[in-house]
């Protein structure tokens, strides 16, 4: 696995989940562009009750950052072609909300 940090702007909603054993973990897809300007799909999965919280305090189209462990991988469209995609989970989140003003307390 790659240890990443990926942003970009939530596209969609969040979903919150439960996995078999009762907890709650949150689903989530971030529009993030590469250095060659391509849009990549990030599909993010995180498990920590904090970065859950702060995920579906996210609206579509808002921005986010994330750290995490990436793996890489490609699916195709439509019409044929075959495209890039990283699926994320997510240990840290950052959002604009977390940047204040640059000062602190």
């Amino acid at each position: 696995m790659i240890s990443g940090l990926v942003a970009g702007k939530l596209f969609g909603s969040v979903e919150l989940r439960t996995d078999k054993a009762g907890k709650p973990f949150a689903v989530a897809k971030v529009l993030a562009t590469s250095g060659d300007g391509e849009t990549l799909i990030v599909n993010v999965i995180g498990f920590e009750p904090a970065l859950c919280a702060a995920l579906q305090a996210l609206g579509e189209g808002e921005p986010v950052a994330l750290a995490g462990g990436l793996t890489p991988r490609v699916w195709t469209d439509k019409q044929g072609n075959t495209r890039p995609a990283l699926d994320m989970v997510a240990h840290r989140v950052l959002t604009a909300g977390d940047a204040g003003d640059g000062r602190r307390a």
